[in-house]
């Protein structure tokens, strides 16, 4: 089982580990703030007060074994690079942090960050293009110009097959999963609620109103889709 240390339990770094303990991962989660640590110690394996910046408490967690460090310090630059100098020195591979402009990502790079992250500028990415292209429900960009979209059939797409359509053909773009909405139960409310089912795509599939294709491909290529799918 791989073991990861989270470092800085704002809203970023604790969904962090949170996500990466519902996934099963040994997680150790570290912060200053004893509220923040004494919240965690319900999700994560060990929660550790400290102050990240001090090179002998980081020893004494015993931070220095695990397999991947995420420094996710928000507005305090110094902590940042510091702390990230300090998982480098302390033989820690592989250091994910977040870096809130192009020069903080370089200088984390420098001291030892082995990925820089953009929390803000990666869902401003996906703002934008949600509200470009309204059909788009959600945007990744896997980089080189190549993203990941989920997009909401509508108009005369529905009631098509693949086979019919020929989306890798006419627009260029890999489907690999249709998320599809069916109501289920009524609860003790009295309302029924939405189940999601996902399938993989065939020639024979026919496109329903409610269902959702996650799709692969060029911006460019995604962006024609999208506009066909009225």
């Amino acid at each position: 089982m791989r073991q990861f240390a989270v470092i800085g339990l704002g809203r970023f770094g604790f969904k962090i580990a949170e996500v990466l303990a519902a996934k099963g991962a040994q997680v150790m989660a570290l912060d200053k703030d004893i509220c923040l640590i004494d919240k965690a110690r319900d999700v994560v394996a060990e929660a550790v007060q400290l102050e990240c910046t001090d090179e002998q408490a980081l020893m004494q967690s015993g931070v220095q074994g695990v397999d991947v460090a995420v420094v996710s310090i928000g507005e305090d630059v110094e902590s940042s690079i510091l702390t990230t100098a300090i998982l480098k020195n302390l033989g820690i591979k592989e250091i994910v942090a977040r870096a809130g402009t192009r020069l903080h990502a370089q200088i984390l790079k420098e001291v030892g960050a082995t990925r820089v992250v953009f929390p803000e500028e990666d869902m401003g990415l996906r703002v934008a293009n949600s509200i470009f292209a309204p059909g788009v429900l959600d945007y990744v960009e896997l980089g080189a110009d190549y993203n990941l979209a989920e997009i909401e059939i509508k108009g005369g797409f529905i009631g098509k097959s693949f086979g019919e359509l020929g989306l890798k053909s006419r627009y260029g773009v890999n489907v690999i999963m249709i998320m599809k909405n069916i109501e289920g139960e009524a609860g003790e409310d009295g309302e029924s609620t939405e189940k999601h089912i996902k399938e993989l795509p065939t020639p024979e599939y026919v496109l329903g109103a409610k269902d959702i294709l996650v799709v692969v491909g060029d911006s460019k290529d995604i962006e024609v889709l999208e506009k066909h799918i009225k």
